[in-house]
């Protein structure tokens, strides 16, 4: 499997709860904190429901 990095770029703030968990699994919480993770079909469904906060790139 790939490695990508996730970075929040916008907040959390006035998003829908199940979002706010989303960004929370994913090991997110701040913006421009980043996290280096597996490319899973698990984390890739996660980044899809959040890709309008994060930004993803190869690692």
């Amino acid at each position: 499997m790939a490695k990508v990095i996730i970075t929040q770029t916008r907040s959390t703030i006035d998003r829908p709860e199940r979002q706010k968990r989303t960004i929370q699994a994913l090991g997110l919480g701040k913006i421009n904190r980043s996290v280096e993770v597996e490319m899973t079909p698990q984390i890739a469904g996660m980044i899809d429901k959040v890709n309008h906060l994060v930004s993803v790139k190869e690692a």
